[in-house]
């Protein structure tokens, strides 16, 4: 091969009958290399889909802000030009190098935003170039095959829940807080569901770490506290939040079945936790040294779904609603409820 070729170290395999090749890619090689097809292209001819340039910065800022411990899976290649692979020796013939002719083309069929943010990351952060991430080649057997390869790599890609985001998360302030607040508060403790956003009928649980999260992060808004600090009052606030909220003490002291309380009350949905944390949040920067009296007027709430305010705040046509609208109407409901400014 010409002397005008890529080289990288590389591992040899065999897939579907083929050769492929698994090679560690300097960070500065990537955005230099590879390439995206013309955005003007029909669908129909191209291998990618057109990158979201909006998705760029969350994935670029994760990698600056982590820099000790960010991780990235493989990058897909497909390579359309000449690529040889030359074993290491007769001993390892599975260990070795590929070159690639400096005309090839390369194309992207899986990681094109993940390219996209190391280019990005490393002109905020040029020390990043020297470190690696796994490449893996392929040849490029034309565009019905490359477009099939897309569809496989993202066809059984199924993104986690948030909870279990929540739950695995040891980086985000949120997730640590929600974290420590199930494990602490009583009524939490035991009957939350930690891996899934929805819970079946016959579950034991009466809330979603999902749930939890989203309420404490609302209770916390703009409140300029330290991570212990945070983690303290949340755990406060939801204790005292339980003294006035009969259903959930029932069911911790198994005077009712979690799926009856879900099944006939809002006090449990996600809609609900969201506006008792931003109506406490609303009370405690309005009332820091007495807030925690203002929490007895939730005991006055008719929490059963027969109660028809809850049409049009917490159902529109039937069905929870979902929408930030909503979600702001119910909170302050629940704040004027608080403050006693409207009855429940």
């Amino acid at each position: 091969m010409s002397s005008a070729s890529f080289v990288f170290p590389a591992v040899k395999g065999i897939q579907a009958k083929r050769e492929y090749f698994t090679s560690m890619v300097p960070l500065e090689v990537i955005p230099k290399i590879f390439q995206f097809v013309d955005e003007q292209l029909p669908p129909e001819i191209r291998a990618q889909r057109i990158l979201n340039r909006a998705r760029i910065p969350e994935i670029r800022d994760y990698i600056l802000e982590n820099p000790d411990d960010y991780v990235f899976s493989s990058i897909t290649v497909s390579v359309d030009g000449v690529m040889e692979f030359i074993p290491l020796n007769e001993d390892e013939p599975l260990l070795g190098h590929i070159t690639i002719s400096m005309s090839a083309k390369f194309l992207i069929n899986d990681g094109q935003h993940r390219q996209a943010a190391i280019a990005e990351a490393i002109k905020k952060n040029p020390e990043l170039k020297n470190e690696h991430i796994s490449v893996v080649f392929y040849r490029d057997e034309g565009l019905a095959h490359s477009q099939q390869m897309f569809s496989d790599l993202n066809r059984y890609a199924i993104r986690p829940t948030k909870s279990i985001n929540i739950l695995f998360n040891s980086r985000e302030e949120s997730s640590i807080v929600a974290k420590r607040v199930i494990n602490t508060v009583n009524v939490f403790q035991d009957v939350t569901e930690k891996e899934h956003t929805s819970i079946s009928n016959r579950s034991k649980a009466l809330f979603t770490l999902s749930a939890i999260c989203s309420g404490t992060e609302a209770l916390l808004k703009d409140l300029d506290l330290g991570l212990e600090e945070k983690c303290n009052l949340a755990i406060h606030f939801w204790e005292q939040v339980s003294q006035y909220i009969p259903f959930w003490k029932a069911v911790k002291n198994g005077q009712a079945k979690s799926s009856d309380v879900r099944k006939n009350t809002i006090c449990t949905l996600s809609i609900t936790l969201n506006a008792i944390g931003a109506g406490g949040n609303q009370i405690i920067q309005r009332y820091p040294d007495t807030w925690e009296r203002h929490l007895c007027h939730l005991a006055h709430i008719d929490w059963s779904k027969t109660n028809p305010v809850w049409e049009n705040l917490v159902f529109i046509h039937g069905k929870v609603a979902t929408n930030r609208a909503s979600q702001r109407a119910m909170a302050t409901y629940i704040e004027n409820i608080m403050t006693e400014e409207i009855g429940g």
